[in-house]
Formats: C-alpha cells, sequence, structure tokens
C-alpha cells in the first residue's frame, strides 16, 4: 500500500525580497490573528510591512535566507529512508507560511497517487497556531478539491520517548564540554499569548510536560533548570517567563546560561540569531560566565526513530496518535476527539 507522508513546518524566506510576503502569509493566519477577514487582511498588510526592515536584518545575519526548508526536506529524506524498511512510503513538505505550500504539494501527492495519507507536523508540542493551523489547511484544501483519500494526523508527541531520548543526547553532549557547574539550564520555547491557552490550547502543558520527562532521563542531580518562552510580539499579554528577562536575570548572578530550544526541531532564526547572537550578547552584557546552546533536533538518529515509529503506530489507530492525552480543559488539542 502506497502511503504518504506530509511534514508540516511554518516555513522562512528563501530570499530578502520574501520577508515581507512571508511575515504577510503568517499575520493573515486565522489562528495567529483571530479577527474576520476584512480587518485582518489589511492588518497583515500593515504589520508585514512594518516589521519587514527588521525581520530583514535578522535574514542578513544568516546568509540573506532561512535554512528552514533544507533542513525540513533533509529529515523528510531520512524519515523516508527509514520507512523504506518497512513499507511504500513517500515524504513530502508542506509550508505554512512560504513555499512549497499545501495547496502546491496537494498536487504531487495526487500525483502520487498514494492509497493513505499521514500528517505529521514537525511541531511536537501542539498549538492551534501552528500544528492545528497546518491541520485545518490541508483538510480544507481537500475538501476544496474533492480529494478524497484516507487520511490520518499525528497531532502531538511532545513525551514521545525517541524525542525525549534525542533532546537527552544532544543536550548530554553539550553539557561533558562544561567544566564549571555553575550554570543555569534553560529551556526556551517559543511564546503564546495568555489568551490562547485560557481558550484551551494545550501548548504550555506540552512544553511542561516535555521537560519534565526530559529532566527524567538526564538523571543528573542538582541540575538547575527552567522554562521559558521567546520571540513575543505586539501589545498582548504573552505566557512567561521570558527567555530574555531570564537570561539577564541568572547573567547578573554570575552564572552560566545553557540555553536548549526544546520547541524547536531545525535551525532556523529563532534558533540562529535571537539564541545564537542577540541572546548571548544579552547575556555576556549582563555578566554570563560562559554561554551555551545545544543544537536542535535536526535528523538526529533517535528524533528521526521516533517520528517513523509515530507514523508506524497509524496502523493499528483510526486517526489521532498521541504520545499523551491532554487533559479536558485543553479543548483544542485534537488528541481528545478519540478519547471515549
Amino acid at each position: 500500500m502506497k502511503k504518504a507522508v506530509i511534514l508540516f513546518n511554518l516555513g522562512g524566506p528563501d530570499k530578502l525580497e520574501s520577508v515581507e510576503p512571508f511575515l504577510f502569509n503568517l499575520f493573515n493566519d486565522s489562528a495567529i490573528i483571530s479577527i474576520p477577514s476584512i480587518f485582518r487582511y489589511p492588518l497583515a498588510k500593515f504589520i508585514s510591512k512594518r516589521r519587514a526592515p527588521i525581520a530583514k536584518n535578522i535574514y542578513k545575519e544568516i546568509g540573506n535566507k532561512s535554512p528552514i526548508l533544507e533542513l525540513t526536506q533533509d529529515q523528510a529524506k531520512s524519515l523516508e529512508n527509514n520507512l523504506s524498511k518497512k513499507g511504500d512510503y513517500k515524504c513530502f513538505v508542506a509550508m505554512r507560511c512560504w513555499h512549497p505550500r499545501a495547496s502546491d504539494v496537494i498536487k504531487k501527492v495526487r500525483e502520487y497517487n498514494p492509497e493513505e495519507i499521514i500528517l505529521l507536523p514537525l511541531y511536537p508540542q501542539f498549538s492551534a497556531s501552528t500544528s492545528g493551523s497546518s491541520i485545518n489547511e490541508w483538510n480544507d484544501l481537500c475538501k476544496k478539491e474533492n480529494y478524497q483519500v484516507k487520511t490520518k494526523t499525528i497531532c502531538c508527541y511532545p513525551t514521545e520517548s525517541n524525542f525525549i531520548a534525542s533532546h537527552v543526547s544532544l543536550i548530554k553532549k553539550t553539557l561533558q564540554n562544561i567544566e564549571n557547574n555553575n550554570f543555569k539550564l534553560i529551556f526556551s520555547a517559543h511564546g503564546l499569548p495568555e489568551s490562547k491557552i485560557r481558550n484551551g490550547d494545550p501548548y504550555q502543558w506540552h512544553i511542561e510536560e516535555t521537560v519534565k520527562e526530559i529532566m527524567s532521563e538526564l538523571k543528573t542531580e542538582n541540575l538547575d533548570h527552567t522554562i521559558s518562552y521567546q520571540s513575543r510580539v505586539g501589545p498582548m499579554k504573552w505566557i512567561g517567563p521570558f527567555t530574555d528577562d531570564e537570561i539577564i536575570k541568572y547573567s547578573k548572578e554570575k552564572k552560566g546560561i545553557v540555553i536548549v530550544p526544546v520547541a524547536f526541531v531545525s535551525e532556523h532564526s529563532e534558533t540562529l540569531v535571537e539564541l545564537d547572537i542577540e541572546y548571548k550578547k544579552l547575556a555576556e552584557k549582563n555578566g554570563c560566565i560562559f554561554y551555551k546552546r545545544v543544537p536542535a533536533l535536526g535528523i538526529e538518529e533517535n528524533f528521526i526513530k521516533g517520528l517513523a515509529e509515530l507514523v508506524l503506530q497509524q496502523q493499528t489507530r483510526d486517526n489521532f496518535v498521541s504520545s499523551v492525552m491532554c487533559p479536558n480543559k485543553y479543548v483544542k488539542c485534537p488528541c481528545l476527539e478519540i478519547r471515549v
């Protein structure tokens, strides 16, 4: 049986001229700005035009483009190689805010003509703004184009054992080169407005569950750690504490800083610029004794193995596969749809 696996990610501009339209696509998403489209469209135009010069300077730091497409394609190739041992699988990459868009990918999937499609967001922790947006876009396109193929969805995997093992392995490799134990291990994730959490988004709870499992598997006594959130924009109140505030706080205490990008599976502007350049400067300015950043998961062996096992689990499940069942209050998570 031919099966297509669709890997979802956010995407990123492929040149400086793409920055503004990329930002427009981001802010014109109803999952990001939840207002009627008649108001959201001009607001997205205004925000993207205003933020484009700042964002262009960010991308100039990393070669005038985002590396996320090539890195996601590497993940797709590694996953396809792993799955080829188990059956006839082909992996496709679909980006939410830049190319290749889902509308283009669906044409290639139709040409491949699979008997089953598996949707796999590369966001281990579910949010309606990320995984939910990509899943909904794909399903809406299929409905619009009357493309009817048996489709299954992997909604989230914040505690999947191989995903956790991948983080643990990379953290240990980073820590083994540190001789001074006076440091703070900071698990940094992309932020989210508090209103999203109040409305039932499980993202923050998923982050906390991921970190809980990582710390349990690290088996390192007295490892001082915390969770924080980065990349907030706009006047809304966002979940905290904020990563930059935590860095300032612990740097002033003359501690070292070790940053773990706990929710990012690929290197992109938020790791390569925000964490590696901007926050490192902030730490050094405030007295940090050393600053280290754990790499994103990329094609780390355990991570790819975990993705493959999630896909293979679909053979015995009707639809959503999750490594954790969300409490009832997190109504935005699709995994609740299979609860009986």
